[in-house]
């Protein structure tokens, strides 16, 4: 079987943060492998990346490659060292390949010195916002209890400058069930960003995601939310959160923004492909390097008891010995790798069963991951909501 190529490495540049979120899946999760790894990568490291996706293109013939500059926060390495890393990557492709690269960021950090280097090379520069100051304090803090929020959105006021757009990537918000989805959007659409993303925050069956304890581990298992306090809710709320800010996007006069999860729904029910690995059958295209150049799975993963880790490394294996592992080709089998009740679902080609991570529940060595995803009635309520607003506008568009 032809195994679908690596397109994008995650890169963790640097493994240490300037703030303390308390619903981080790097530091707070099951996974605390960050602690025995260097705080940032050596250029060594980062020039032996490179190579390995510049092999990795040239064997499978691919014209565009993608690097996600990670953390932690990946400004605290410095100018100079992120100036060397886009050196490195480029210099490493061969002749035609184009490269994207992405640095996703707190926003803090981005100074004027920063914004020059990524215009020069053309990085698209994404900021983690979780909306207004309410919102973000909620988990966006410093370790001593202080406001992230005017530094960060500093940040982002320099990024939106007019010289900057090209390289503006948009605004990344995690859920909170506590803050009001339209008013959580309309203070993220302020900012002028091109894209919206908003991320589920990480959970799965034997740690449920906050609002959703209802949602039982399997018996004798350990049941935890993986934030504290989180109150318990039934129902479906990540959904109810979800439609009422695709109501608001969906009903403006003119397109604000990408949403990326609604974009995607709506180009899965059209036929189309999605634009992020929540949804949909097609294999992760991305893979995680760590800063002392292990190979990871999909970074959602260090939320789960069985770990991303591989024991495989960008010094020793080349990036199609990582696909061949058992546990990243587990990953990348689209339908195959689902249970029964999500392959008999009539909305599977559009969750895909949801991203792997949220599907863990303990039991097998190194748990099973064949349950629909913990949030399954969730995106199955949103698909719905979706598909019917886009049924009634084509029903009338035929009238």
């Amino acid at each position: 079987m032809t195994v679908a190529p690596a397109r994008e490495l995650v890169v963790k540049f640097h493994e240490r943060c300037n703030i303390a979120c308390d619903h981080c899946y790097m530091y707070e999760a099951a996974d605390q492998g960050w602690r025995a790894r260097p705080i940032r990568m050596a250029a060594p490291t980062v020039d032996r990346a490179a190579q390995r996706l510049g092999e990795h293109a040239r064997a499978h013939g691919l014209g565009e490659v993608r690097v996600v500059l990670h953390g932690g926060e990946p400004l605290l390495a410095g100018v100079a060292a992120m100036e060397s890393a886009l050196r490195s990557f480029r210099d490493a492709l061969p002749p035609g390949v184009r490269l994207e690269v992405a640095v996703q960021t707190n926003g803090i950090l981005l100074t004027e010195s920063f914004l020059a280097l990524f215009r020069e090379h053309g990085v698209r520069v994404g900021v983690s916002l979780d909306g207004d100051r309410v919102a973000n304090d909620r988990h966006r803090r410093y370790a001593n209890g202080r406001s992230s929020f005017d530094e960060a959105l500093a940040g982002v006021e320099r990024l939106r400058r007019p010289e900057n757009a090209a390289i503006y990537g948009g605004l990344l918000c995690t859920i909170d069930l506590a803050n009001d989805p339209v008013g959580t959007y309309e203070s993220l659409i302020a900012l002028g960003p091109p894209r919206i993303d908003f991320l589920l925050p990480h959970g799965n069956w034997a740690h449920p995601p906050p609002g959703l304890a209802d949602r039982a581990a399997p018996p004798g298992a350990e049941r935890r939310t993986n934030t504290p306090g989180a109150e318990r809710r039934t129902g479906t709320p990540y959904a109810d959160w979800l439609i009422a800010v695709f109501d608001r996007w969906y009903a403006a006069p003119r397109l604000e923004t990408e949403v990326r999860i609604l974009d995607s729904i709506m180009a899965l029910l059209c036929g189309g492909v999605s634009r992020t690995e929540l949804l949909g059958l097609r294999p992760p295209s991305a893979v995680v390097v760590e800063s002392d150049g292990t190979y990871e799975g999909d970074d959602a993963l260090k939320t789960t008891d069985s770990g991303p880790a591989t024991g495989l490394s960008v010094h020793t294996h080349s990036l199609d010995d990582l696909l061949a592992h058992p546990a990243i080709a587990a990953g990348r089998r689209g339908l195959e790798s689902l249970g029964p009740q999500c392959r008999a679902c009539p909305v599977v080609t559009v969750c895909g069963g949801g991203l792997q991570a949220h599907r863990y529940s303990p039991g097998a060595p190194g748990g099973d991951f064949s349950r629909p995803s913990v949030y399954c009635e969730d995106l199955f309520a949103l698909i719905g909501h979706v598909r019917q607003r886009l049924a009634a506008d084509l029903l009338g568009l035929r009238r």
